[in-house]
């Protein structure tokens, strides 16, 4: 979907739309000091007010913090009548209503018009609209549902319709509203003739051309800005376990003490959680969520406004029209279900053009837990909703420039090679030759016809027989399993950047149907050298938001760029040693070797997961490259950082090994510790890493068909991946659940890793 026409592109067109504005006698420099106190103008807010003041229609797509109320405030204040004003959020309109009194020195020049309002309210506020003292008049899509409001508003005089977060129009928009979709026709009842501003911070293509068609906007001038926000860095982490996240997250805020942010989650419960923790940690914060007493979300609010509060902890829907220009780091405890929120999330940070740190933790269980959320929808809100959660894991997961993800996504071109503000950038992936493999992508989508997804695409590629290819009798092409020399992994990531640098092409609305860009056609015709980056695989990040919290087994921040070269490493001495990789060092050990920079054998052995005998044995090329990367890259060690919990959970390893020891029960000593099965047989692989021992036979034999135990220790000694979702994968004949394959990795670290 191309993005819309916007005869904005053009300066010389602008300027000519400016001089004619002039020619009219607008003053505008005049009443943006009067009411705002500003000397200048912000990008294009100039060009845009004049627009609407001269009677069109206005398309504006504006980052959050680029100014985008002014641009229908300040025409409002100066035009004859009152604007009427449709803005999504009834919690947030008498903040926005409080802003624009607070330029005026009358409180009747701005109200909202909401089922918040008692009669006499409700009156008070009539009265002044028919006296024209009222310039600017907030409502919710649901008051102009109403016959008798849109009969009185009929009667005012209407300067003009602004939109507001106009996104909402589209079902393909991160926050789809239905009611969004009767406006034109509420608004054809109110004044037909009145020009109309829609304004919103997050518009793809598609959902442009859903705004400027669903609100029928007469041949608009659109005026899009970047979408570049260049003072926010943006970071994706791993969550491999949930005290390893918190922890992190505890000690990032603590080195960034007095410093705002806002950490979004998914749930309620986890806001609460999440909160009660920053606290304990001598953090102040509060939860903000969509179950607490308006009286108390209001209050909460205001004393992060007032920078009472230092860290607001909530689920999406705080944020929007919050007007903090300071926030200094926006934190995703859970992936959001689209880019749009993502960006609209993140753009809260660094509103005044000063620095603004995005970290997103990363799971696969919380894209399991979006999709599973979709399941009740109905079918086309779960496709709409499936592309989009797809989308995001493909930011996630890319190994190019989030930047230049993040714009090509709603259509805008990053050409900058490295944007020195991302994780992907400051920490580069080697490149590698992909000539030969994009080829052959290019004729696997051209045979399909151009009517297949990427999974379809990939499939045909490694050969997998699945019933829709036996169907289409996909496997007789000559390209089916073309590509079976390379995993699944390496071709998704091929198709990623080939998207990226436009040689495929993908409508969301399309169910995500794959077709050869203008770049690819030239590709095929005459192939060139062509370099790719794998996608980070994350294959750890499997942290589950229902576990417990225990802060003694945290880990702080991690150092991704030694994370990545001590991951190499036990790759690397895994094969010499030919031992799965997982026996060499767990994951975790790994993180916190990048947290603590151990650089001697005493030190390794403080590590988690990490015993004298193991030190000793595995230990000495890992301190020695950990040695070279502080002296290379002058880190400083960490002073060890002990975050507090609110439940005190010491104890947990003698409780365990003692219950082992009298055959208990799995599911009864989960139980008496207060632990998942989940979180119990992890702390069981971190006690056998440590050099533990655990005779758990009593219980395997019980989750565990005696057949299926062979082949999964068979498994484990040659297997090249930490991974057990991989392992799910590979042994997928045997039909086996992730807490089955866990404690037969223990027992084999028991028997051929201690």
């Amino acid at each position: 979907m191309s993005p819309v026409k916007s005869n904005k592109t053009s300066p010389a067109k602008s300027s000519t739309k400016k001089k004619a504005a002039k020619k009219s006698g607008i003053d505008l420099i005049g009443p943006l000091q009067d009411y705002f106190g500003f000397e200048s103008f912000r990008g294009n807010q100039e060009p845009i007010i004049e627009n609407l003041l001269n009677g069109n229609d206005t398309f504006v797509i504006k980052p959050t913090g680029g100014g985008k109320s002014l641009c229908y405030q300040l025409p409002a204040l100066i035009s004859e009548g009152c604007a009427i004003v449709v803005s999504p959020l009834i919690a947030l309109m008498k903040n926005q209503v409080d802003l624009v009194r607070s330029y005026s020195s009358k409180d009747d020049v701005a109200h909202f018009l909401n089922s918040t309002l008692n009669k006499k309210e409700i009156k008070e506020v009539h009265d002044d609209l028919k006296s024209g003292k009222t310039k600017m008049l907030y409502v919710a899509p649901e008051t102009l549902t109403r016959q008798e409001n849109l009969d009185f508003f009929s009667d005012l005089n209407v300067s003009f319709f602004a939109v507001d977060e106009a996104h909402c129009i589209s079902e393909w928009g991160h926050d789809f509203r239905p009611e969004y979709r009767r406006l034109k026709e509420m608004m054809d009842q109110i004044n037909a003739k009145a020009p109309i501003i829609a304004l919103t911070a997050t518009a793809t293509p598609k959902v442009q051309q859903d705004i400027v068609t669903n609100l029928g906007l007469r041949k608009p001038d659109i005026f899009i800005s970047s979408f570049n926000r260049p003072n926010l860095e943006y970071e994706v982490r791993p969550k491999v376990a949930k005290d390893q996240t918190i922890k992190s997250i505890v000690k990032f805020i603590h080195e960034n003490r007095g410093k705002s942010g806002i950490i979004y989650t998914l749930n309620r419960k986890t806001t609460e959680e999440l909160a009660e923790i920053l606290k304990v940690n001598g953090i102040s914060a509060g939860a903000y969520h969509a179950g607490l007493d308006s009286k108390l979300r209001a209050e909460r609010q205001d004393m992060f406004l007032n920078e009472d509060m230092q860290v607001i902890v909530a689920t999406i829907a705080f944020g929007m029209g919050i007007d903090k220009p300071d926030i200094r780091f926006v934190i995703h405890y859970n992936i959001p279900k689209s880019l749009e929120n993502y960006y609209q999330e993140t753009g809260r940070a660094g509103r005044d053009g000063m620095e603004g740190k995005c970290i997103l933790y990363y799971s696969h269980k919380d894209v399991s837990k979006l999709e599973h959320f979709l399941r009740d929808k109905q079918l086309s809100e779960r496709e709409v909703g499936s592309q989009l959660i797809d989308e995001m894991v493909a930011f996630v997961e890319s190994g190019q420039c989030r930047r230049k993800v993040l714009m090509k996504y709603f259509g805008e071109d990053y050409t900058i090679e490295n944007c020195e503000r991302c994780d992907n950038c400051n920490h580069p992936k080697e490149k590698i030759e992909a000539k030969t493999a994009a080829h052959n992508l290019l004729k696997v989508v051209k045979a399909l016809d151009e009517r297949f997804a990427s999974d379809y695409v990939v499939n045909i590629l490694i050969g997998r027989m699945i019933p829709q290819i036996k169907m289409y009798r996909h496997d007789e092409l000559d390209v089916f399993a073309s590509g079976n020399d390379e995993p699944e992994h390496f071709w998704t990531s091929l198709i990623r950047q080939m998207l990226l640098e436009g040689m495929l092409e993908k409508d969301i609305t399309e169910h995500g149907v794959l077709k050869i860009g203008k770049k690819g056609v030239a590709f095929l015709k005459k192939p060139a050298s062509f370099k790719m980056v794998m996608s980070n695989f994350y294959e750890d990040a499997n942290e589950d938001d229902e576990d417990a919290v225990d802060g003694a087994a945290a880990t702080a921040a991690v150092d991704s760029k030694l994370f990545e070269m001590l991951k190499d490493l036990r790759k690397q001495f895994a094969k010499e040693k030919k031992l799965p990789p997982f026996v060499i060092f767990l994951e975790s050990s790994l993180e916190d070797m990048a947290t603590q920079y151990p650089t001697s054998l005493e030190e390794l052995e403080k590590i988690s997961g990490v015993s004298k005998g193991k030190a000793i044995r595995y230990g000495q090329k890992f301190v020695d490259l950990i040695s070279k990367y502080v002296e290379e890259n002058d880190v400083t060690k960490p002073d060890d950082f002990v975050m507090r919990s609110v439940v005190n959970k010491s104890g947990d390893k003698v409780f365990i090994i003692q219950q082992v020891d009298k055959k208990v029960s799995l599911d009864v000593i989960a139980k008496n510790r207060d632990m998942k099965m989940e979180q119990l047989l992890e702390a069981m692989e971190t006690i056998v890493a440590s050099g533990t021992k655990l005779n758990l036979n009593y219980a395997i034999d019980q989750m565990v068909d005696e057949d299926d135990q062979e082949e999964i220790i068979d498994y484990f000694k040659s297997c090249e991946t930490s991974s057990l979702d991989v392992a799910r994968e590979e042994l997928a004949d045997l039909d086996l659940e992730w807490d089955q394959l866990k404690i037969m990795r223990i027992k084999f670290l028991c028997e051929f890793g201690i």
